[in-house]
């Protein structure tokens, strides 16, 4: 009888186009928004070279350390050597953002202000103070030439080395993808609502017929539960298939770990639907609604519509966070990709596992208790 229903919930589930829909295609047409809306959020950042011109001068002529360190910072600046008259023109065509020239002293031109504008000014006083320091030198004390100090000011050597602390670059697009699967995992309680609904007899007629045949509700309701928890699991292994071979998202590569997540999360978005379906008495309508609300307000604490909400609650109201199935199932994929160690990874599957326990004691408790004086 187990197997049997276990098999008869499978095909009701599969041919249950709205069911199938919210669950399945809806979460794989909202990565693909998501990934059109974020594929060149990362790319945004990256740094594009200043442009900027120097006039030709007989000033610029008497200064070629000036020429020598400018040319010099080719990873910052596109140079232009022209007259004041083709700077004017360069610049009023937005064509660089600013021309230098020497009169009486360094001077820089803009007819705007911007980063770009601050870049320029910055390495202009950069200059002027390391010349600065240079004549002081040589003024106060002329032997210091001989020790090679003129390099020292000069150059620019970096004692500070950036290493992550983490196994992976940091990228502020997966979180969105990690609080897409949580979510994902939680409609799995449209299923547990489903198969709820079916043993229930004064709400639907499948539920009347179990409850008149001669077999023991208990087993056909793990039947069910097994069958609903086949489909989320085989539908979320399909959605990170689709994640990370068509969109190319990177969840790492632990993928045993990453599949005991996707249990985990499945076990507890079926159960807490499950939940929900017996305690709430009225019918499936209001059962459904709660369902959403509830779902939608834990991925949005979990940071699915903003990254900052996850870090306001995480930094004001942590508790909220471990309280939150959502959170758990995105901090989950987080630890995996970025830790170097399994602890929190462990906390947040163990959280999980206990929040599946306490939906299915509750569902067992309401339901064990129904009784029904006719059908």
């Amino acid at each position: 009888m187990f197997l049997f229903n276990y098999r008869y919930r499978l095909k009701c589930i599969f041919r249950d186009r709205q069911l199938m829909f919210w669950t399945f295609l809806f979460p794989v047409l909202l990565a693909t928004l998501f990934n059109l809306a974020f594929s060149n959020l990362s790319s945004s950042d990256n740094f594009l070279k200043v442009n900027v011109a120097v006039v030709q001068n007989q000033a610029l002529d008497q200064n070629p350390a000036f020429t020598e360190a400018i040319d010099g910072a080719d990873d910052l600046f596109v140079v232009q050597y022209t007259t004041k008259a083709a700077a004017e023109a360069l610049l009023n065509d937005n064509q660089i953002d600013g021309y230098i020239i020497f009169d009486s002293k360094l001077n820089l031109v803009v007819n705007q202000s911007g980063l770009n504008q601050t870049i320029i000014r910055e390495f202009l006083d950069d200059f002027v103070q390391s010349s600065a320091t240079i004549v002081t030198i040589i003024t106060t004390n002329p032997t210091a030439l001989d020790g090679g100090i003129l390099a020292g000011v000069s150059s620019r050597t970096e004692y500070l080395t950036a290493v992550s602390a983490s196994q992976s670059n940091p990228d502020p697009v997966v979180n969105y993808f990690y609080a897409l699967i949580a979510m994902t995992c939680l409609y799995g309680g449209f299923l547990g609502v489903k198969e709820v609904v079916a043993i229930q007899a004064d709400i639907s007629a499948v539920g009347a017929r179990i409850n008149l045949a001669p077999t023991n509700k208990l087993t056909v309701f793990l039947s069910s539960m097994l069958a609903a928890t086949t489909v989320q699991l085989l539908e979320l292994l399909i959605l990170l298939a689709f994640l990370i071979g068509v969109l190319g998202i990177n969840f790492g590569d632990q993928l045993g770990y990453i599949a005991l997540t996707c249990l985990a999360g499945s076990l507890t978005g079926v159960t807490f639907g499950a939940c929900i379906g017996s305690i709430i008495k009225q019918g499936e309508g209001l059962k459904i609604g709660i369902l959403i609300g509830s779902t939608m307000t834990m991925s949005f604490l979990a940071g699915m519509m903003s990254a900052d909400i996850k870090y306001l609650v995480m930094t004001r109201v942590p508790i909220l966070g471990y309280l939150n199935p959502a959170s758990l199932i995105t901090d989950s994929f987080y630890a995996l990709y970025y830790y170097n160690t399994h602890t929190q990874f462990f906390t947040n599957i163990l959280l999980l596992c206990g929040f599946t326990l306490l939906f299915s004691t509750v569902t067992y408790l309401v339901l064990r208790r129904q009784k029904y004086a006719s059908l």
